[in-house]
């Protein structure tokens, strides 16, 4: 390829990166509000988070994006950047998962632990933040690996707004040049070479906030798969 072609790919892949972050954001602080939530004595509030879950899990991570970007516009009177209408869509559909990751971390957490803080006249919130989430947080973190990468593959979706991410700018490359096979290739071992990255980065992170808590990271974690026709991709 020529030099113009690959700074058209790296161009895709900046914008890609920026979307990943920014929506992992987004989808980090949606998973700790809904996941926390729906541990809520409230029935009310449980209630609300787990609508939420439920419908973001139910509805294609696809057609959400169109909606953002296409019918919000319309109903409300502005128009969102392709950026953010992918951040926004993305996170919130990814934020619905996580927040089952948290939910299910705090669930796992020993009860006598709750109890330990009831003992010391805790209020709720000082047991969520000195006794549940400090253990909590380093079982949600493979987990959360796993959702990244998953995140990470589905921000390809935003091609369809005719965002400049990778996915799309592969695809102008290939137009260009009137071939799939060396340019696709090239895309995957990015796509690659960036998920690769996210799950060391994570592991690393795994290893420290166990080594806070007293607990050694285990050699293998059970991968966590995003249920298959939920219309995350």
């Amino acid at each position: 390829m020529t030099s113009g072609l690959w700074e058209l790919v790296l161009k895709g892949v900046w914008v890609t990166i920026q979307l990943l972050v920014l929506s992992a954001l987004l989808a980090t602080a949606v998973s700790f509000v809904v996941g926390i939530a729906r541990t809520h004595r409230l029935k009310f509030v449980r209630f609300l988070a787990g609508f939420y879950t439920e419908v973001f899990r139910g509805t294609s991570a696809l057609v959400m994006i169109f909606w953002v970007f296409f019918v919000l516009p319309p109903a409300f009177g502005w128009q969102l950047v392709p950026l953010w209408a992918g951040t926004l869509a993305l996170g919130l559909t990814y934020g619905a998962y996580g927040s089952e990751i948290v939910r299910g971390a705090l669930a796992a957490v020993d009860p006598a632990q709750r109890e330990g803080g009831i003992a010391l006249s805790f209020t709720p919130w000082q047991r969520m933040r000195l006794v549940l989430l400090p253990q909590a947080v380093p079982e949600m973190i493979p987990p959360f690996s796993n959702l990244l990468v998953e995140l990470l593959k589905g921000t390809a979706l935003v091609s369809i707004m005719g965002m400049g991410d990778l996915a799309f700018s592969g695809n102008l490359v290939r137009l260009a040049l009137q071939e799939s096979a060396e340019i696709y290739t090239y895309i995957l071992l990015i796509y690659f070479v960036i998920a690769f990255a996210l799950t060391r980065m994570m592991r690393g992170l795994e290893k420290r906030l166990k080594a806070g808590v007293g607990k050694a990271p285990k050699k293998e974690t059970a991968a966590v798969r995003v249920p298959e026709g939920s219309g995350v991709s």
